[in-house]
Protein backbone atom coordinates (compact mmCIF):
# COMPACT_ATOMS: atom_id res chain seq x y z
CA UNK A 1 0.00 0.00 0.00
CA UNK A 2 1.36 3.49 -1.05
CA UNK A 3 0.74 5.87 1.98
CA UNK A 4 1.35 9.66 1.31
CA UNK A 5 1.22 11.23 5.08
CA UNK A 6 1.11 15.17 5.62
CA UNK A 7 3.11 15.78 8.57
CA UNK A 8 4.44 12.53 10.13
CA UNK A 9 7.43 13.75 12.53
CA UNK A 10 5.81 14.11 15.91
CA UNK A 11 4.30 12.25 18.25
CA UNK A 12 1.19 11.02 15.92
CA UNK A 13 2.11 11.09 13.11
CA UNK A 14 5.12 9.37 14.00
CA UNK A 15 3.26 6.22 15.54
CA UNK A 16 1.44 6.15 12.27
CA UNK A 17 4.08 6.01 10.10
CA UNK A 18 6.32 3.72 12.34
CA UNK A 19 3.23 1.12 12.03
CA UNK A 20 2.74 1.46 8.59
CA UNK A 21 6.10 0.77 7.52
CA UNK A 22 6.23 -2.28 10.26
CA UNK A 23 3.37 -3.31 7.97
CA UNK A 24 5.30 -3.15 4.80
CA UNK A 25 3.83 0.13 3.35
CA UNK A 26 5.42 2.30 1.22
CA UNK A 27 5.07 5.65 2.83
CA UNK A 28 6.00 9.55 1.55
CA UNK A 29 5.80 12.14 3.82
CA UNK A 30 5.02 15.80 2.76
CA UNK A 31 6.35 18.15 5.48
CA UNK A 32 8.48 21.03 6.28
CA UNK A 33 11.14 18.65 7.15
CA UNK A 34 12.11 20.85 10.10
CA UNK A 35 10.32 18.21 13.02
CA UNK A 36 12.60 15.29 13.59
CA UNK A 37 14.23 15.69 10.18
CA UNK A 38 16.59 12.84 11.05
CA UNK A 39 13.72 10.09 11.55
CA UNK A 40 12.87 7.58 9.04
CA UNK A 41 16.09 8.37 6.31
CA UNK A 42 14.49 5.27 4.71
CA UNK A 43 11.37 7.31 3.73
CA UNK A 44 10.35 9.13 0.56
CA UNK A 45 9.99 13.17 1.33
CA UNK A 46 8.05 16.09 -0.15
CA UNK A 47 8.74 19.44 1.27
CA UNK A 48 6.40 22.01 1.40
CA UNK A 49 4.46 24.65 4.02
CA UNK A 50 0.84 24.13 5.01
CA UNK A 51 1.19 28.09 6.79
CA UNK A 52 2.16 29.10 3.77
CA UNK A 53 0.48 26.83 1.34
CA UNK A 54 3.26 25.92 -0.33
CA UNK A 55 1.57 22.42 -2.15
CA UNK A 56 3.74 22.15 -5.25
CA UNK A 57 5.70 19.14 -4.76
CA UNK A 58 2.05 16.98 -4.27
CA UNK A 59 0.89 17.96 -7.91
CA UNK A 60 3.62 15.86 -9.96
CA UNK A 61 4.82 12.36 -9.95
CA UNK A 62 2.04 9.40 -9.34
CA UNK A 63 -0.82 8.97 -6.28
CA UNK A 64 -1.36 7.31 -3.24
CA UNK A 65 -3.76 4.23 -1.98
CA UNK A 66 -4.24 6.57 1.21
CA UNK A 67 -3.47 10.05 2.16
CA UNK A 68 -3.29 10.75 6.16
CA UNK A 69 -3.59 14.16 7.41
CA UNK A 70 -2.40 14.57 10.09
CA UNK A 71 -1.34 18.04 10.27
CA UNK A 72 -4.45 20.15 9.22
CA UNK A 73 -6.24 22.01 11.86
CA UNK A 74 -8.02 24.96 9.88
CA UNK A 75 -10.12 24.21 7.14
CA UNK A 76 -7.89 25.85 4.24
CA UNK A 77 -5.23 23.27 5.36
CA UNK A 78 -7.91 20.42 3.91
CA UNK A 79 -8.99 22.63 0.81
CA UNK A 80 -5.17 23.53 -0.43
CA UNK A 81 -4.29 19.73 0.39
CA UNK A 82 -7.35 18.39 -1.51
CA UNK A 83 -6.54 20.34 -4.66
CA UNK A 84 -3.04 19.22 -4.56
CA UNK A 85 -3.83 16.05 -4.27
CA UNK A 86 -6.80 15.77 -6.59
CA UNK A 87 -8.22 12.45 -7.39
CA UNK A 88 -4.45 10.59 -7.08
CA UNK A 89 -5.48 8.95 -3.93
CA UNK A 90 -8.69 6.24 -3.08
CA UNK A 91 -8.74 7.26 0.34
CA UNK A 92 -8.58 10.54 2.33
CA UNK A 93 -7.85 9.87 6.50
CA UNK A 94 -8.19 12.97 8.50
CA UNK A 95 -7.04 13.12 11.77
CA UNK A 96 -9.50 14.96 13.71
CA UNK A 97 -10.50 15.67 17.50
CA UNK A 98 -13.42 14.71 20.14
CA UNK A 99 -13.36 18.25 20.77
CA UNK A 100 -15.63 18.48 18.07
CA UNK A 101 -18.38 17.48 19.60
CA UNK A 102 -20.96 19.43 21.66
CA UNK A 103 -20.95 18.66 25.46
CA UNK A 104 -22.79 21.40 26.40
CA UNK A 105 -26.02 21.47 27.65
CA UNK A 106 -29.02 19.23 29.49
CA UNK A 107 -28.64 15.55 28.99
CA UNK A 108 -30.12 12.09 30.15
CA UNK A 109 -27.50 10.07 32.42
CA UNK A 110 -28.31 7.12 29.87
CA UNK A 111 -26.69 9.30 27.02
CA UNK A 112 -24.37 7.44 24.49
CA UNK A 113 -21.71 9.71 23.31
CA UNK A 114 -20.70 7.74 19.81
CA UNK A 115 -19.99 9.36 16.51
CA UNK A 116 -23.66 10.41 16.08
CA UNK A 117 -23.22 13.05 19.07
CA UNK A 118 -23.91 16.45 17.47
CA UNK A 119 -20.96 19.03 16.73
CA UNK A 120 -20.32 22.16 17.60
CA UNK A 121 -20.88 24.87 15.01
CA UNK A 122 -17.93 25.10 12.68
CA UNK A 123 -15.33 27.92 12.76
CA UNK A 124 -14.47 29.11 9.43
CA UNK A 125 -13.82 32.66 10.29
CA UNK A 126 -10.59 32.65 11.80
CA UNK A 127 -7.07 30.86 12.36
CA UNK A 128 -6.55 31.35 15.55
CA UNK A 129 -5.97 28.10 17.44
CA UNK A 130 -7.47 28.17 21.02
CA UNK A 131 -9.33 25.85 23.47
CA UNK A 132 -12.21 27.85 22.24
CA UNK A 133 -11.89 27.70 18.68
CA UNK A 134 -10.04 23.90 18.37
CA UNK A 135 -12.81 21.88 17.96
CA UNK A 136 -15.37 24.32 15.70
CA UNK A 137 -12.13 24.71 13.56
CA UNK A 138 -12.11 20.87 12.83
CA UNK A 139 -14.93 20.46 12.81
CA UNK A 140 -15.18 22.78 9.30
CA UNK A 141 -12.06 20.31 8.20
CA UNK A 142 -14.31 17.61 8.75
CA UNK A 143 -17.35 19.31 6.63
CA UNK A 144 -14.61 20.10 3.99
CA UNK A 145 -13.04 16.52 3.84
CA UNK A 146 -16.39 14.91 3.38
CA UNK A 147 -17.47 17.51 1.22
CA UNK A 148 -14.53 16.73 -1.03
CA UNK A 149 -13.64 12.68 -0.67
CA UNK A 150 -17.76 11.39 -0.29
CA UNK A 151 -17.06 7.95 0.47
CA UNK A 152 -13.97 8.32 0.47
CA UNK A 153 -13.30 10.11 3.58
CA UNK A 154 -12.48 8.65 6.82
CA UNK A 155 -12.51 10.73 10.36
CA UNK A 156 -10.52 9.40 13.37
CA UNK A 157 -11.68 11.27 16.40
CA UNK A 158 -8.68 10.73 19.12
CA UNK A 159 -9.78 11.89 22.92
CA UNK A 160 -6.46 12.34 24.87
CA UNK A 161 -3.57 10.25 23.46
CA UNK A 162 -0.86 9.39 25.72
CA UNK A 163 2.50 7.83 24.73
CA UNK A 164 6.19 8.42 24.14
CA UNK A 165 7.07 11.47 22.51
CA UNK A 166 3.66 13.18 23.80
CA UNK A 167 4.20 17.28 23.49
CA UNK A 168 1.59 18.10 25.57
CA UNK A 169 3.08 16.61 29.29
CA UNK A 170 -0.40 15.92 30.15
CA UNK A 171 0.15 12.40 31.06
CA UNK A 172 3.76 12.57 31.56
CA UNK A 173 3.36 14.66 34.45
CA UNK A 174 1.22 12.13 36.12
CA UNK A 175 3.41 9.27 34.99
CA UNK A 176 6.81 11.62 36.74
CA UNK A 177 4.51 12.45 39.65
CA UNK A 178 3.64 8.69 40.58
CA UNK A 179 7.17 7.75 39.90
CA UNK A 180 7.92 9.50 43.50
CA UNK A 181 5.31 7.61 45.57
CA UNK A 182 3.70 9.48 48.56
CA UNK A 183 0.64 11.52 48.86
CA UNK A 184 0.10 12.55 45.82
CA UNK A 185 -2.39 15.66 46.06
CA UNK A 186 -5.34 15.55 44.11
CA UNK A 187 -7.62 18.79 43.33
CA UNK A 188 -10.42 17.13 41.42
CA UNK A 189 -12.85 14.28 41.82
CA UNK A 190 -11.16 10.90 42.55
CA UNK A 191 -14.09 9.23 40.91
CA UNK A 192 -14.47 11.57 37.66
CA UNK A 193 -14.31 9.45 34.69
CA UNK A 194 -10.66 9.52 32.45
CA UNK A 195 -10.15 8.27 29.10
CA UNK A 196 -6.63 7.69 27.67
CA UNK A 197 -5.37 6.30 24.68
CA UNK A 198 -2.33 5.04 23.84
CA UNK A 199 -0.57 6.36 20.52
CA UNK A 200 0.22 3.08 19.48
CA UNK A 201 -3.28 1.73 19.49
CA UNK A 202 -4.55 4.89 18.04
CA UNK A 203 -1.76 3.73 14.92
CA UNK A 204 -3.00 0.50 14.94
CA UNK A 205 -6.63 1.66 14.51
CA UNK A 206 -5.68 3.72 11.81
CA UNK A 207 -3.93 1.25 9.85
CA UNK A 208 -6.74 -0.90 9.84
CA UNK A 209 -9.01 1.79 8.52
CA UNK A 210 -6.50 2.10 5.61
CA UNK A 211 -6.63 -1.79 5.14
CA UNK A 212 -10.01 -2.31 5.00
CA UNK A 213 -10.79 0.46 2.81
CA UNK A 214 -13.40 2.10 5.13
CA UNK A 215 -14.98 5.17 5.45
CA UNK A 216 -17.19 7.13 7.79
CA UNK A 217 -16.42 8.63 11.46
CA UNK A 218 -14.44 6.43 14.30
CA UNK A 219 -14.01 7.71 18.13
CA UNK A 220 -10.15 6.48 19.28
CA UNK A 221 -10.51 6.53 22.85
CA UNK A 222 -9.01 4.33 25.56
CA UNK A 223 -8.79 2.07 27.45
CA UNK A 224 -11.59 -0.23 26.73
CA UNK A 225 -13.06 0.56 29.60
CA UNK A 226 -13.25 4.15 31.34
CA UNK A 227 -11.34 4.70 34.29
CA UNK A 228 -11.03 7.28 36.64
CA UNK A 229 -8.60 9.96 38.29
CA UNK A 230 -7.84 7.26 40.47
CA UNK A 231 -7.49 4.59 38.27
CA UNK A 232 -4.98 6.53 36.60
CA UNK A 233 -2.64 7.72 39.30
CA UNK A 234 -2.75 3.91 40.54
CA UNK A 235 -2.10 3.05 37.05
CA UNK A 236 0.51 5.18 36.72
CA UNK A 237 2.08 4.12 40.54
CA UNK A 238 1.73 0.47 39.35
CA UNK A 239 4.05 1.23 36.54
CA UNK A 240 6.85 3.06 38.55
CA UNK A 241 6.41 0.04 41.25
CA UNK A 242 5.95 2.63 43.73
CA UNK A 243 3.41 3.11 46.71
CA UNK A 244 1.09 6.31 46.86
CA UNK A 245 -1.57 7.90 49.01
CA UNK A 246 -4.18 10.07 46.91
CA UNK A 247 -5.04 12.80 49.13
CA UNK A 248 -8.63 14.68 48.03
CA UNK A 249 -7.68 18.66 48.29
CA UNK A 250 -9.12 21.98 47.48
CA UNK A 251 -7.65 24.26 44.65
CA UNK A 252 -6.72 27.53 45.73
CA UNK A 253 -7.68 30.50 42.89
CA UNK A 254 -3.79 30.07 42.06
CA UNK A 255 -3.73 26.95 41.67
CA UNK A 256 -2.84 25.45 38.15
CA UNK A 257 -4.90 22.86 36.44
CA UNK A 258 -4.02 19.28 36.58
CA UNK A 259 -4.07 17.18 33.57
CA UNK A 260 -7.08 15.50 33.18
CA UNK A 261 -9.39 17.25 36.20
CA UNK A 262 -12.18 18.69 34.72
CA UNK A 263 -14.65 20.03 37.04
CA UNK A 264 -17.58 21.06 34.78
CA UNK A 265 -20.20 18.23 33.32
CA UNK A 266 -18.84 19.63 29.96
CA UNK A 267 -15.39 18.61 30.50
CA UNK A 268 -16.20 15.22 31.76
CA UNK A 269 -18.48 14.34 29.31
CA UNK A 270 -15.18 14.54 26.63
CA UNK A 271 -14.11 11.30 28.93
CA UNK A 272 -17.34 9.64 28.22
CA UNK A 273 -17.34 8.33 24.49
CA UNK A 274 -18.04 5.38 22.94
CA UNK A 275 -15.44 3.20 21.22
CA UNK A 276 -17.42 0.44 20.11
CA UNK A 277 -17.51 1.67 16.14
CA UNK A 278 -13.41 1.39 16.13
CA UNK A 279 -12.80 -1.87 18.47
CA UNK A 280 -15.08 -3.31 15.77
CA UNK A 281 -12.68 -1.91 12.93
CA UNK A 282 -9.75 -3.33 14.85
CA UNK A 283 -8.56 -0.62 18.00
CA UNK A 284 -6.68 -2.62 20.29
CA UNK A 285 -6.60 -1.99 24.25
CA UNK A 286 -3.31 -1.72 25.91
CA UNK A 287 -3.64 -1.15 29.49
CA UNK A 288 -3.00 2.17 31.03
CA UNK A 289 -0.52 1.18 33.10
CA UNK A 290 1.66 -0.64 29.90
CA UNK A 291 1.59 3.68 28.57
CA UNK A 292 2.54 4.32 31.71
CA UNK A 293 5.51 2.29 31.31
CA UNK A 294 6.54 3.13 28.58
CA UNK A 295 6.52 7.06 29.05
CA UNK A 296 8.03 6.19 32.09
CA UNK A 297 10.97 4.58 30.19
CA UNK A 298 11.04 7.37 27.56
CA UNK A 299 11.59 10.14 29.78
CA UNK A 300 13.80 9.11 32.03
CA UNK A 301 15.73 8.02 28.60
CA UNK A 302 15.70 11.64 27.25
CA UNK A 303 16.75 13.49 31.24
CA UNK A 304 13.74 14.04 32.50
CA UNK A 305 13.34 17.63 31.09
CA UNK A 306 10.99 20.21 32.67
CA UNK A 307 7.59 19.91 31.83
CA UNK A 308 4.73 22.74 31.19
CA UNK A 309 1.97 20.67 33.26
CA UNK A 310 0.84 20.36 36.67
CA UNK A 311 2.11 21.13 40.58
CA UNK A 312 5.82 22.18 41.38
CA UNK A 313 6.57 20.25 44.44
CA UNK A 314 6.31 23.24 46.97
CA UNK A 315 2.46 24.05 45.10
CA UNK A 316 1.99 20.20 45.95
CA UNK A 317 3.52 20.60 49.40
CA UNK A 318 1.01 23.32 50.28
CA UNK A 319 -1.55 21.59 49.20
CA UNK A 320 -1.39 18.76 51.28
CA UNK A 321 -0.47 21.18 54.20
CA UNK A 322 -3.96 22.65 54.26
Amino acid sequence: MRILVLGGTSFVGRAIVERALASGADVTLFSRGQTNPELFPEVARLVGDRTSGQYESLTSGGGWDAVVDVSAYVPRHVRQAADAVGEKTSRYLFISTAAVYDFTGDHDDGVVWDEETHRVAPVRDTEDITPETYGPLKVACEDDVLARFGARATLVRPGIVAGPHDPTDRFTWWVRRTARGGRVALPGQPGQPVQVIDVHDLATLVWRLLADDRPGAFNAVGPAKSTTLTGLIEACAQAAGTAVEIVPVTAGPDTPKLPFVEESLAGQRLFQLSSTRARECGLPSTPLAATAAKVLAWDRERGEPPLGQGLTPEQEASLLGQ
